[in-house]
């Protein structure tokens, strides 16, 4: 009874359905699968990007970053080794929210928007954590 209450039948439907696990998942990856992607089909394009932020040597960066958003992407839809897949990711995504988006550093419109670029990576890394959990959940609940 208290179910009901909490979330309704059609709401508690739609979030138990196999495929909402399936299209959360995707949803969250989808722009790394895409960057990754483009990024193996523009390989000048992505040596450039590495050295404007500064990271060297540029190939080294480049061959790490198509992996990691092939990689952790296909571990999540997957849902295997998803805690590795979601913490390679994450880091990731700190690490290129501290590059591109040094708010810190910044000043005016320049700043506004590179802060809230920032946090919104952070919601990305929330959205992976909680990609682990859920996925350590199911696991647990087959065994």
């Amino acid at each position: 009874m208290l179910d009901a209450f909490v979330r309704p039948r059609p709401v508690a439907i739609i979030l138990d359905a196999n495929l909402t696990w399936c299209l959360a998942r995707l949803a969250l990856t989808g722009p790394y699968i895409i960057g990754g992607l483009v990024k193996l089909t523009d390989w000048q394009g992505v040596m450039a990007e590495q050295a404007h932020f500064g990271l060297h040597p540029a190939a080294l960066f480049a061959t790490l970053t198509i992996t990691v958003e092939l990689v952790g992407p296909t571990l999540i839809l997957l849902d295997r080794l998803a805690w590795l897949g979601a913490g390679m990711l994450g880091i990731f995504t700190l690490l290129a929210a501290c590059v591109a988006n040094n708010f810190w550093t910044m000043q005016g419109a320049e700043r506004f928007m590179a802060t809230n670029a920032f946090f919104e990576h952070i919601g990305l890394i929330g959205g992976f954590v909680l990609v682990a959990m859920v996925s350590r959940q199911k696991w647990i609940s087959r065994a």
